[in-house]
């Protein structure tokens, strides 16, 4: 051996089954941030090439004045700085671990000449050396998750996706892959170095790596049996790992709640709804003139899956019951059962709505709504000699661009309810839902029985499904890495924990603590982590929560609010939690198949 430095490989080898976490860590950051920032060049790609038929030229500038230039831009700058954060103290904590069971090996070298320095100088070394491994595994990974989603998104979704490259590699996916990967070692390294070049070379050889220092104050019992105090004990006596710790599972509640905001920004920018029509039969001049035995003919066609159709009466003089301002443009729509069953599919009625009330010929309607609306649930219209309450609300105003009422009153009634009130049966809007397999030959026939008298409108080019289904199935698939890694950093990190302090454990058996109170404390150790982390991470999570949804949302859809997100929120507190039940299982499973001499004896 020519230098202590050619111990690191040898290290490496040695403890390759304690340093597996250390390296899934780093493969996730590179894997997530070169699958990130490669997708967001693609799609730049794509804008180009869309761009330039548009155009016919292009300037950098013009790409990325783009609105979709800017949203690329803007969330993969933000997942760059939050996987970042994550990376690193997944890492830290990961290597300070490591540290804490290897504290003996560095006490030796520290008693055989090694000076601090160069003990901080092997530990990064030592974690450099990780990323020979992990980065080159996260790159391929984050370029061939890049082809998989390109080829996906151009040949199940096509679409606008028609233009997407299928096997193009990313410069700047790779470069960030690998900045990332190297950066969030060398910064998650200096910690652990540091604490273990400070350990005095006779008190690491003892191998005791844990508070190591006298303890002024008792162990507090007074709410816990005494093995569940030590476990807390244990857990925020290493002020470090604590911190560590509590900031890794953290970052993983505020990584998911993260991804989650963009799933609610994906299904305002693509709303889904179970009434979106594939063709559409109007009136030339918007009146109710399309006949209704229309809808039953093309009911019974090749190729048409649902029809149903709308009537309109635009403004008609109404007042809210016991006001005397009138209301000078009401608009009254008519929804048909299958549009009515859709509202509550598509989850478009605020809560207390009682849809029930509207069907059929009554005097119950719907009416859309904003933040800025003064009707509420409840609340009587008088509409001549009419007087119809409001049964339910809409979250918003589906009949304007920007989804807001602008104070104007749009209500929705049934389709026998808008026969009784206006004496009109025709309808304005026909609409047609095809079947999977329906041909142009089908459609063509269909324009073909609407006649020429009609407006008729193929919008099959504009579904949306597939992007929306395509993007969402990205997002769920990075919040699935996300909750993989947090839960095997949790188990790991856990189970490093109780590896560093088993000679502590072995004297605990030693004075009669049995196998059932060894388990406590290791569990309580464990939901200390859990707890903590999981309170860290929704104080921080949800504004964060709030700041990504305002930004990409409400500032876009103004008619959007912000709640908390509790599916979310429960989700990836369930996930902490278990992770913390299953970290518990090991640990305790090694030191009840040790003897207490065995473990006494244990580095």
């Amino acid at each position: 051996m020519r230098s202590y430095l050619s111990l690191i490989p040898i290290s490496a080898k040695v403890h390759k089954r304690q340093n597996r976490m250390t390296l899934l860590c780093i493969i996730f950051a590179v894997f997530m941030v070169t699958s990130v920032f490669s997708m967001a060049e693609m799609g730049a790609r794509m804008e180009q090439t869309r761009l330039m038929e548009k155009h016919g030229s292009l300037s950098f500038q013009d790409l990325y004045s783009s609105e979709m230039g800017q949203s690329l831009l803007l969330i993969a700058g933000v997942l760059f700085l939050l996987i970042l954060i994550a990376g690193v103290l997944m890492i830290s904590s990961s290597i300070n671990s490591s540290v804490a069971w290897r504290i003996r090996f560095f006490g030796m070298m520290r008693c055989i000449g090694m000076s601090r320095q160069q003990i901080i100088r092997f530990v990064t070394l030592e974690a450099l050396n990780w990323c020979k491994t992990a980065v080159p595994i996260g790159l391929a990974l984050g370029i061939v998750t890049t082809w998989g989603l390109c080829a996906a998104l151009r040949f199940l979704v096509g679409e606008e996706f028609s233009h997407i490259p299928l096997f193009g590699v990313s410069i700047l996916g790779i470069v960030s892959g690998i900045a990332v990967g190297v950066a969030a070692v060398l910064i998650a390294a200096r910690a652990p170095a540091r604490r273990a070049a400070k350990v005095p070379p006779a008190t690491a050889v003892s191998g005791n790596s844990e508070n190591v220092a006298a303890i002024s104050y008792p162990v507090n019992a007074r709410f816990f049996k005494m093995e569940t105090a030590l476990g807390i004990h244990h857990a925020v006596s290493a002020k470090k790992n604590l911190l560590l710790m509590t900031g890794s599972f953290a970052l993983s509640i505020i990584l998911f709640l993260s991804f989650s905001a963009l799933i609610d920004f994906v299904g305002c920018l693509m709303p889904q709804s179970a009434a979106a029509s594939d063709l559409t039969v109007s009136s030339a001049d918007g009146t109710n003139s399309v006949n209704r035995e229309l809808i039953q003919k093309i009911s019974g066609m090749e190729g048409v899956k649902c029809v149903y159709g709308r009537r309109s009466c635009l403004e008609i003089p109404a007042k809210l019951s016991g006001e005397t301002a009138l209301f000078t443009a009401i608009d009254l729509i008519s929804y048909d059962d299958f549009d009515l069953d859709c509202l509550k599919k598509d989850d478009t009625l605020k809560r207390g709505s009682d849809l029930s009330k509207v069907y059929g010929d009554s005097s119950y309607v719907l009416a859309t709504w904003d933040p800025d609306s003064s009707w509420k649930i409840g609340d009587k219209i008088l509409m001549g000699n009419e007087e119809l309450e409001i049964a339910g609300l809409l979250k918003y105003n589906p009949f304007s661009a920007d989804g807001l009422t602008g104070g104007k009153i749009t209500l929705i009634v049934s389709s026998e309810t808008f026969v009784r009130l206006t004496g009109e049966t025709d309808y304005s809007l026909v609409q047609i839902q095809t079947t999977a397999d329906a041909s142009d030959e089908d459609v063509e026939a269909i324009r073909s029985l609407a006649g020429s008298q009609y407006i008729f409108s193929d919008k099959r080019d504009q579904r949306t499904t597939g992007t929306y289904i395509a993007f969402v199935s990205c997002v769920y698939g990075f919040l699935a890495v996300i909750t993989l890694v947090a839960v095997l950093n949790i188990i790991n990190s856990i189970s490093m924990s109780v590896s560093s302090r088993m000679k502590q454990y072995g004297a605990m058996r030693a004075v009669g603590m049995d196998e059932y109170q060894v388990t406590k404390m290791i569990a309580a150790e464990a939901f200390t982590y859990a707890v903590f982390g999981c309170i860290a991470g929704c104080a921080v999570g949800l504004p964060f929560h709030k700041l990504l949804y305002d930004v990409l949302i409400t500032s876009h859809f103004p008619y959007e609010r912000w709640n908390v997100p509790v599916a979310s929120l429960a989700m990836i507190l369930l996930f902490v939690f278990l992770a913390a039940v299953i970290a518990v299982y090991a640990p305790a499973k090694r030191i009840r198949n040790i003897s207490v001499t065995e473990t006494i004896n244990e580095l």
